[in-house]
This record gives C-alpha cells, sequence and structure tokens, in this order.
C-alpha cells in the first residue's frame, strides 16, 4: 500500500520523507498517512557539523480528498543539533500555506476552483 501512497503525495514529501504508517477508516472515511523526515543531511546545512535530535512535535496537515476519503498527512520534521553552536537547527519546508492547515498545492488547488466557479 505504501508505494501506491506515493503515486498521490506531493513529490516534496515522497523525496524527503518516509511514511511510517497508513491507516484507512471506513467507518469514518477518513485516510491517515504518516511521515517522519528521512535522516539526510539538508543541502543548505552542508557547512554545518550537525547531530540528529530526533523530532519536532507532529503536525497534521488536512490534504485534498481521495475517493471519497478526508486525508490527513502526519508530519514530524526532523531535529538536528549543531555541533559548534549547540542550537537546535531544522529545515524551512514550505509544506502548509499561510495562514491555512492544508498543503499548499491543495491550497492552491481551492484558490484556482473558486476562481472558476465565481466564488
Amino acid at each position: 500500500m505504501e508505494e501506491s501512497v506515493k503515486l498521490l503525495l506531493p513529490e516534496l514529501l515522497v523525496n524527503n520523507f518516509n511514511i511510517t504508517k497508513v491507516e484507512k477508516s471506513e467507518d469514518s472515511g477518513i485516510l491517515r498517512i504518516y511521515l517522519a523526515e528521512k535522516g539526510k543531511k539538508p543541502k543548505e546545512h552542508s557547512d554545518l557539523k550537525l547531530h540528529s535530535k530526533g523530532f519536532f512535535d507532529e503536525i497534521t496537515i488536512r490534504d485534498s480528498t481521495i475517493r471519497h476519503y478526508k486525508v490527513f498527512l502526519h508530519i514530524k520534521r526532523r531535529k538536528r543539533n549543531d555541533l559548534e553552536t549547540e542550537k537546535n537547527v531544522a529545515r524551512n519546508w514550505e509544506i502548509v500555506a499561510q495562514g491555512t492547515r492544508m498543503t499548499v498545492e491543495f491550497a492552491a488547488f481551492l484558490k484556482e476552483f473558486n476562481r472558476y466557479t465565481g466564488h
């Protein structure tokens, strides 16, 4: 099922996150996809000496509906520590659209949809 789910996700997530679990509830009509950021060192921090410090708290983002299922992405971003400055370092993911709890792609789809429907 994991490979099928990858076909539905934005490329950003597929390339940078591992799918850790998928839950489909027939009763509630909800599909939950759990993702954890991969351990590879971010290119933007290639000059830093980093040590993995686990993950930030999980965030949940509402994604587009798939076959009558409401989709929720449960995302855990990796937390790293700069060994020289001892400060926490994390990637600045542009996953969530400004002012929403939806993915950027889904928010753009809704904006475009509203434009065509006159809302």
